[in-house]
C-alpha cells in the first residue's frame, strides 16, 4: 500500500466521523420540544415545580423562534 493511498484511506474514514457527529448535532426542534415536554409531563406527576420562575420559559421560546426562522432561511 503506498502513503497515498493510506491517506486517502485515513482521509474517507476522517470524512465518515465528521458526518456522523454533524448528525448528531442535528436533532431536530420538534425532538428536543418532545423531550422537553416530557421532561415536564414527569415533573408535573412527580409534583415539582420551580418556585421562582424567572421567565426562562420565555427565553427558550424565543431562542426556538429565532433558531426555526435561521433555519427556514
Amino acid at each position: 500500500m503506498k502513503a497515498s493511498d493510506a491517506q486517502a484511506y485515513i482521509g474517507r474514514w476522517q470524512a465518515v466521523a465528521e458526518l456522523k457527529q454533524q448528525e448528531q448535532q442535528t436533532v431536530s426542534l420538534a425532538q428536543n420540544w418532545q423531550r422537553l415536554n416530557a421532561i415536564k409531563q414527569r415533573a408535573s406527576r412527580l409534583d415539582i415545580a420551580r418556585q421562582d420562575d424567572d421567565g426562562e420559559m420565555d427565553i427558550f421560546l424565543l431562542w426556538a423562534k429565532l433558531r426555526a426562522e435561521y433555519v427556514s432561511n
